[in-house]
């Protein structure tokens, strides 16, 4: 099954304390995970991390399969576990730190919030290797935590704009579609972790948004 319920830590947020490409999984270092779970539905080797000690990796980096991008707070010994299957990393200065919170990416393209600077954005185009746009979801600057996305669909906020769907879908060049996950959290991507490969959202994700979950991902 192409999407699978599971919790860290007994905390059904997962996109929150992780990521996914089409290259890796980061998950932190120090959270109760079934790692061989998440290594047969994302189908990418597991890298173990923390970023600036933290476990909120989903929140403080954004990547694709080309690159990560993650905040000063990192330190030497998570930029080279974070880089250890060639994947490049590159920090993001400035006075925003949650990046992944900031940053809807697959490996078409990037959408990202209004507020980041020219500089940022530039950096952010640089090392995920695509064209970035800046943008809102559900007029939220958050479009990290407002949306989840692979290179082939994207889930976001139920509240969007029928123009905020299309500008979705034109720059990262993939369907999408609107819907929740958690029970009815619309931060889906807060909530879901997912690459090309497959998706792991919490336990207390419901049937139906299970079902909107494997089909706005491409997955039926």
């Amino acid at each position: 099954m192409p999407v699978v319920r599971l919790n860290f830590n007994r905390l059904p947020y997962l996109g929150v304390f992780a990521l996914a490409t089409d290259k890796i999984a980061i998950l932190p270092s120090r959270f109760s995970v079934r790692e061989r779970v998440v290594l047969e539905v994302l189908g990418v080797p597991v890298v173990r991390s923390s970023v600036g000690r933290s476990s909120l990796i989903g929140i403080l980096t954004a990547a694709n399969s080309n690159g990560i991008a993650a905040p000063d707070l990192l330190v030497a010994e998570e930029e080279t576990a974070l880089g250890r299957h060639g994947t490049r990393v590159a920090r993001v200065p400035g006075r925003f730190t949650a990046i992944g919170n900031m940053v809807l990416a697959n490996d078409h393209g990037a959408l990202i919030s209004p507020d980041l600077q020219d500089e940022v954005a530039s950096l952010i185009q640089e090392v995920l290797g695509v064209p970035v746009e800046r943008g809102t979801i559900a007029d939220l600057k958050n479009v990290g935590a407002a949306g989840v996305a692979t290179n082939r669909g994207a889930l976001v906020h139920p509240d969007a704009s029928g123009d905020e769907l299309r500008t979705v879908a034109r720059v990262l060049r993939v369907p999408v579609d609107i819907g929740t996950a958690c029970g009815g959290v619309k931060y889906v991507g807060a909530c879901v972790v997912a690459n090309s490969h497959g998706a792991i959202t919490g336990e207390n994700t419901t049937g139906p948004e299970l079902g909107r979950i494997e089909s706005a991902l491409g997955f039926i």
